[in-house]
C-alpha cells in the first residue's frame, strides 16, 4: 500500500478555481500521478465503532419507552377516577365523590411516525394538574438528547391554562427541546388542544373567568401572618436534600471538585412574595421603601421580593453588572422569565419587626407578567462531575396570590362545542391546524430560504454566463456555503438527515400524512427543493451547496489550503472502491429501520450532523471526538465524509441517477487529450476517461471554468493557436499585397 506523503507537486495547467491564481498556489490536490495518501477510511471507521459502542452502552435497550402511568400521578388531589374512554381518552376525577376535573390521554404522531402518549390532568378551573409520558418511540431522544429533557419539558405544563393560551395564540413561545423541536411542537399542541377539547366538549362545566388584581384595605400584619396566609412562600433545602436530587441523576457527591457539606447544613432558606399589593409590600418593606418601589415601577408593573439565608446564593457569586441572574428563573403559563441586572435593586433589610436575611433582592417584572396567575420560581443548582463537566438540577417554589387580592368575573361557559377528533384539520377553537400556524410564525424564515433557493437556481440556470468570470463564481460559491452554515445550519438548524428518508419511507408504507411533514417548514422546503433538483442536477445541488455540514467542511478546507496545509489525494483505484461504502451504509441502515427504527436512528449517528449542527458539540465526548476527527481529516482530504461515509448522500444519489438533463459540458478530447479537470476536481468525480460521475459530482462548476478557459483547456488553446496563425498569415498577406 502506498505510504503517506505530504509532498505537493505543481498542478497541470493553471488553476482557475479560485480566480485564476498561478499553479504554485496550494489550492487543489496534486495530480493523479503524484505521491498519495494511505486511505483514511480506517481512521473514520475506528471512530465510528467507538461512537456506536459508546452510544449503545449509554442508551437503554433498543425499543420504545413504555411505562404505565396511573391517573393519581397526574391528578394528585383526586381519590378515584372513571375508566378512560372517548376521543381523546378521558375520565372524570373525583374527590370525596365530587367531580374535580378530568384526566386525559394524548396520542399525537411524533418525529418517529409513532404516537407520543401522554397522560395529563385538568381541574374544573381549567388548570393542568400534571402530565407524564406514558409511551414514545422518539429515537432522536435516545442518543445525544437525554430522555429526561422530554420528561422535564412535559412537567412544565403543570399550572398552565389551555384556554388562556388559546386566546393568546401566537404569543406563547414554546420552550422547545434543543435538537427535537418537532417533538416539542407536537407535544405542546397535543396537550393544550386535548385539554381544550375536553373542556369545550361539555365534559367539564366551568366558566371562563377574567381575573383582575384588586387592593383590599391595608391591614398591618407580622411575618408569621404573611407566611400563614400565603402572601409569602418558602422553600427550605438542606445539603442532604440537594445531594439526594443529584443522586437521582447519578452524581451523589461533588467530590473531589467541591467541598462536601454535612447533610443537615442549610443549603438555602428561600422566601418569595409579590410585593406590589400594599397589604403585602408595605408590611414587608416598610412604608418608605414601599413608596420608593412604587416610584421605581411603571404603572401596572409588578415587583417580586426574594430573600434568602444559607450557603447557596440565589444571586450567584459570579453575577456581574450587565448580566442576567442565571441561578433562577420565573415560570408562568409555560413561559420562562430571566431577570436582568437593570430589573434588580438590592435592599439592606426588610421593614420593622421583620426577620433579617443575608440576601434581599427586589425585582421588577416584565409588563406582560400576570400577577393574578399562578407562577413559580425555579432555583437552579449545579454540581461538577469532572474538570469541566457539570450536571444541573432545579427546585420549584410555587406562588399564587391570596384570593382577597383577585377579582374573578365569569365570561362564558365552556360547553356545547364540537367533538372533533384527535389530529383534526383545525383546532376546536376554530384556529388553523398546527402546521399552518407554524408556517405563519416562520414566514420570515420561509421567505429567506425560498429566496436563497431561487438565487441558487439562477446560478445553475445561468452558469454558462457565470463561468466566464471565475473570481465571481468562486466568491458566489463561498458566500452561499457560508449562508448554508450560518442560516440553514446555525440559525434554522434545518440539517437534513438520512433519518428523514427512513421516516418518509415508513410513512409511505402506512399512515402517510402531509401534516406531519409540514410541521417543520424549512426541512419540508429543503426536501422538496432537493427532490426537484434531482431531475436537473442530481446530488450536487444539495450536497454541494445546501448541506450545512458539507459546507462547513469545505470552507474549513479552503481556509486550510490558504494557510498552506498539505492536501492529500486518495489513489483513484481506492477512491472508486471507497465511494461505494456510503451506499453499503445506507442500504444497511434502511434494512435495519424496517425492523427497528430506534436502532436505525442510533446507527445513523455515523452522520455527525446532530453533534455539529443540532447540538453544537454539547454531547458526550465520543460523539464530539468522532465529529472533530471527521472535520480534521477534511482539512487534508476535502469532503472526506461526504464522499465516502455519508448515507444521506447515498440516499440522494440513488434517485439522482434519474436526472433528465446534463448541464455540465464535456468535449470528446476530455480524458484523452487533457486530464486537467480530472486532476483538479476536488472530489475526484471525473473519471480517467474524462466523464463526470453524476453520483459523485458536487456541482462546484470548477470543470466548467476550465471548459471555457483558453489558458487551461488544450482544445481551446489549440483553437486559439490556429486562429492566431491564420490571423498572422492574413496580416503577412496583406502587408505583402
Amino acid at each position: 500500500m502506498p505510504r503517506i506523503s505530504s509532498t505537493r507537486l505543481p498542478y497541470a495547467g493553471r488553476n482557475v478555481h479560485d480566480g485564476g491564481r498561478t499553479p504554485s498556489a496550494p489550492d487543489r490536490q496534486p495530480p493523479l500521478g503524484s505521491p498519495t495518501v494511505k486511505p483514511a477510511w480506517s481512521i473514520a471507521l475506528a471512530w465510528m465503532i467507538l461512537l456506536l459502542a459508546s452510544g449503545l452502552v449509554q442508551a437503554r435497550e433498543f425499543g420504545d419507552y413504555d411505562v404505565p402511568v396511573q391517573p393519581a400521578e397526574v391528578f394528585p388531589d383526586a381519590d378515584r377516577f372513571d375508566p378512560l374512554s372517548g376521543t381523546p381518552k378521558s375520565a372524570v376525577a373525583y374527590k370525596n365523590n365530587q367531580p374535580v376535573g378530568h384526566v386525559f390521554q394524548t396520542s399525537d404522531i411524533g418525529y418517529s411516525g409513532k404516537p407520543i402518549e401522554i397522560l395529563a390532568g385538568v381541574n374544573t378551573e381549567g388548570i393542568i394538574t400534571g402530565a407524564k409520558v406514558m409511551k414514545h418511540a422518539e429515537p432522536i431522544l435516545l442518543i445525544g438528547i437525554p430522555e429526561q429533557k422530554l420528561f422535564d419539558f412535559v412537567n412544565r405544563y403543570v399550572g398552565r391554562d389551555p384556554v388562556k393560551e388559546s386566546e393568546s395564540a401566537g404569543k406563547q413561545a414554546i420552550d422547545a427541546i434543543s435538537g427535537a423541536t418537532v417533538t416539542a411542537i407536537v407535544i405542546n399542541d397535543g396537550i393544550l388542544r386535548s385539554a381544550r377539547k375536553i373542556m369545550r366538549g361539555g365534559q367539564i362545566e366551568t366558566p371562563t373567568v377574567k381575573t383582575t388584581l384588586v387592593e383590599p384595605p391595608f391591614k398591618a400584619s407580622d411575618w408569621n401572618s404573611l407566611l400563614g396566609d400565603g402572601s409569602v412562600r418558602r422553600m427550605t433545602l438542606n445539603h442532604g436534600d440537594v445531594d439526594g436530587a443529584f443522586a437521582k441523576l447519578g452524581a451523589p457527591s461533588g467530590e473531589p471538585y467541591v467541598k462536601v457539606m454535612p447533610p443537615e447544613t442549610l443549603f438555602i432558606d428561600l422566601h418569595i412574595a409579590l410585593v406590589t399589593p400594599e397589604a403585602i409590600g408595605k408590611n414587608l418593606l416598610g412604608e418608605a421603601e414601599f413608596a420608593n418601589m412604587r416610584e421605581w415601577l411603571a404603572p401596572g408593573q409588578q415587583a417580586l421580593l426574594i430573600v434568602a439565608n444559607g450557603s447557596y446564593s440565589y444571586r450567584g457569586s459570579g453575577f456581574v453588572r450587565g448580566g442576567i441572574f442565571d441561578r433562577f428563573k420565573i415560570n408562568q403559563d409555560g413561559s420562562s422569565i430571566l431577570l436582568h441586572d437593570y430589573q434588580y435593586r438590592r435592599l439592606r433589610d426588610l421593614g420593622p419587626d421583620m426577620p433579617t436575611f443575608e440576601e434581599i433582592g427586589l425585582f421588577k417584572m416584565p409588563e406582560n407578567f400576570d400577577a393574578t396567575r399562578p407562577w413559580a420560581l425555579e432555583l437552579l443548582a449545579q454540581r461538577p462531575t469532572g474538570p469541566i463537566e457539570k450536571i444541573f438540577t432545579s427546585f420549584l417554589v410555587s406562588y399564587t396570590l391570596p384570593e382577597r387580592f383577585i377579582l374573578r368575573q365569569a365570561i362564558t361557559p365552556l360547553s356545547g362545542a364540537t367533538t372533533a377528533t384527535q389530529n383534526s384539520t383545525a383546532d376546536d377553537d376554530g384556529s388553523p391546524p398546527l402546521w399552518q400556524r407554524i408556517w405563519k410564525d416562520r414566514t420570515a424564515d420561509v421567505l429567506v430560504l425560498s429566496v436563497s433557493l431561487a438565487f441558487l437556481t439562477m446560478i445553475f440556470f445561468f452558469q454558462e454566463l457565470l463561468v466566464t468570470r471565475p473570481r465571481l463564481v468562486a466568491w458566489l460559491r463561498r458566500g452561499f456555503l457560508l449562508f448554508s452554515v450560518v442560516f440553514i445550519g446555525g440559525y434554522a438548524q434545518a440539517q437534513l438527515s438520512v433519518v428523514n428518508v427512513f421516516t418518509f419511507l415508513h410513512a409511505l408504507m402506512g399512515g402517510f400524512r402531509w401534516e406531519f411533514f409540514l410541521i417543520e417548514p424549512l426541512i419540508f422546503i429543503l426536501w422538496s427543493a432537493t427532490a426537484l433538483s434531482l431531475l436537473f442536477w442530481g446530488r450536487g445541488a444539495f450536497c454541494g451547496w445546501l448541506c450545512p455540514f458539507g459546507a462547513l467542511t469545505e470552507l474549513l478546507n479552503w481556509v486550510a489550503r490558504s494557510l498552506g496545509v498539505p492536501q492529500f489525494r486518495i489513489p483513484f483505484a481506492w477512491h472508486e472502491r471507497l465511494w461505494a461504502f456510503k451506499y453499503v451504509l445506507f442500504l444497511g441502515l434502511l434494512a435495519i429501520s424496517l425492523s427497528s427504527m430506534a436502532m436505525a436512528e442510533r446507527l445513523a449517528e455515523i452522520e455527525p450532523f446532530k453533534t455539529v449542527v443540532l447540538l453544537r458539540f454539547d454531547r458526550e465526548w465520543p460523539f464530539v471526538l468522532y465529529a472533530l476527527a471527521l472535520i480534521v481529516i477534511g482539512l487534508f482530504v476535502e469532503r472526506f465524509f461526504c464522499r465516502y461515509l455519508c448515507p444521506l448522500g447515498a440516499a440522494i444519489a440513488i434517485p439522482g441517477r434519474m436526472r433528465i438533463f446534463a448541464w455540465l459540458k464535456r468535449r470528446r478530447q476530455c480524458g484523452d487529450l487533457c486530464s486537467n479537470c480530472g486532476t483538479e476536481c476536488f472530489v475526484q468525480a471525473i473519471l480517467p476517461s474524462g466523464e463526470i460521475h453524476p453520483n459523485e459530482c458536487f456541482y462546484c462548476l470548477h470543470c466548467q471554468l476550465n471548459y471555457v478557459n483558453e489558458k487551461v483547456c488544450p482544445t481551446l488553446i489549440m483553437r486559439k493557436n490556429r486562429r492566431d496563425r491564420r490571423a498572422a498569415a492574413s496580416q503577412i498577406e496583406d502587408s505583402t499585397a
